[in-house]
């Protein structure tokens, strides 16, 4: 009897019932609908700001699915970079980095580009520069060549207390099964483009083609097909960042999919609930950009240092706590006289003001 979905006669016929994921699927249609309307009645650097944090966000909570933490400066440069918008303070980025940005930037961009097994190649030697996941040397620019004595396990926890959550197909099925997969991927067929985004993320995650990287690849995959949903490069929502709060429950459903039939309606259920949920949660992650991209509308002609962007912008990004001329010395790391300097010309500018106390409690907030 065969142990995994991957193993039946009939791999890979997936089925699913469509009146049980109707209600589902009407309502994450309506929320793109609705969400793409509003971005389009906002001006372009707004869109522009709004896609800037999306992408952003997706690049980063992608990684920590996989346990992986990410620099959000770098990455947000990166992808600025790649936008081609000039933004405050903007860093330089290591090649990991890069090349994490450049599959999410190149799925979601070229999104009506047909996938290859080129493409995907290309995006898994970015993410792995110089072949090597750690201090792991893995191959690039093929499938994974594992045997059998060492299969493709799916596994979760730390060292010792690792959960094994399914083993994927061995090596020597993964050419066909690929081109399988990436035939069905291109074709135009009769099923809604955000079913088909449900059935590529699982149809990839059951390969498992690569030694390292699928989930981040499987999500970037899901992704492309979202933007040919919403026929739009530009990101207004993050399933990624998603997923990330809801990381016990994504694996357990992949688990339980891995192991049941070939009927992936539970998995599809699961998919789209899922992405309502990260369709609802954008609501408040755009107020606060556009609340941002205004704040930089309004000072564009106001002269600022580098230090003094990149302070502000800390301020515009959840800052906890009270601003203090000691605490801007210390993020900042300059002197407490320096500091001092940076606020007042920020005050005579009408960048900041001052809040409630005296002499050296004073704290200090953006005019807004």
């Amino acid at each position: 009897m065969a142990k995994h979905i991957h193993q039946m006669p009939k791999w890979p016929a997936f089925q699913w019932h469509q009146n049980s994921l109707a209600k589902a699927l009407s309502a994450v249609r309506h929320k793109q609908g609705k969400l793409i309307g509003k971005m389009e009645a906002l001006g372009f650097n707004l869109r522009s700001e709004a896609n800037l944090t999306t992408l952003t966000l997706d690049v980063i909570t992608s990684s920590e699915i996989e346990g992986e933490v990410l620099n959000p400066d770098q990455v947000r440069s990166s992808v600025a970079r790649r936008l081609g918008m000039d933004i405050a303070g903007l860093k330089s980025t290591d090649r990991h980095i890069e090349g994490i940005v450049e599959m999410m930037m190149d799925a979601t961009q070229k999104f009506d580009t047909a996938l290859t097994s080129e493409r995907l190649f290309g995006w898994h030697a970015a993410m792995f520069p110089g072949g090597r996941s750690g201090m792991r040397k893995i191959t690039t620019g093929a499938w994974r060549d594992n045997t059998q004595d060492d299969p493709m396990q799916v596994v979760t926890g730390p060292m010792g207390k690792e959960r094994v959550h399914f083993q994927a197909p061995d090596a020597d099925q993964l050419k066909p099964m690929m081109k399988a997969f990436l035939k069905w991927f291109n074709q135009e067929i009769a099923i809604d483009p955000v079913l088909k985004a449900g059935i590529a993320h699982v149809w990839f995650v059951t390969i498992h083609p690569f030694d390292d990287g699928n989930g981040r690849i499987a999500r970037a995959i899901a992704d492309m097909q979202l933007a040919r949903s919403d026929e739009s490069p530009q990101r207004f929502y993050s399933m990624s960042s998603q997923i990330r709060l809801e990381r016990n429950e994504y694996y357990a459903i992949l688990e339980q999919t891995q192991k049941g039939t070939l009927d992936i309606t539970s998995w599809l259920t699961w998919f789209l609930k899922c992405l309502d949920r990260a369709l609802i949660a954008t609501e408040s992650t755009l107020a606060g950009v556009i609340q941002k991209a205004r704040f930089w509308e309004v000072h564009a002609s106001t002269p600022m240092t580098t230090r003094q962007q990149r302070m502000v912008q800390k301020l515009l990004d959840n800052f906890e706590g009270n601003l203090t001329t000691s605490k801007w010395a210390k993020m900042a790391k300059c002197s407490h006289d320096t500091a001092l300097r940076d606020i007042q010309d920020l005050i005579e500018k009408g960048v900041l003001v001052k809040g409630s106390g005296g002499s050296r409690s004073t704290v200090y907030m953006l005019k807004v």
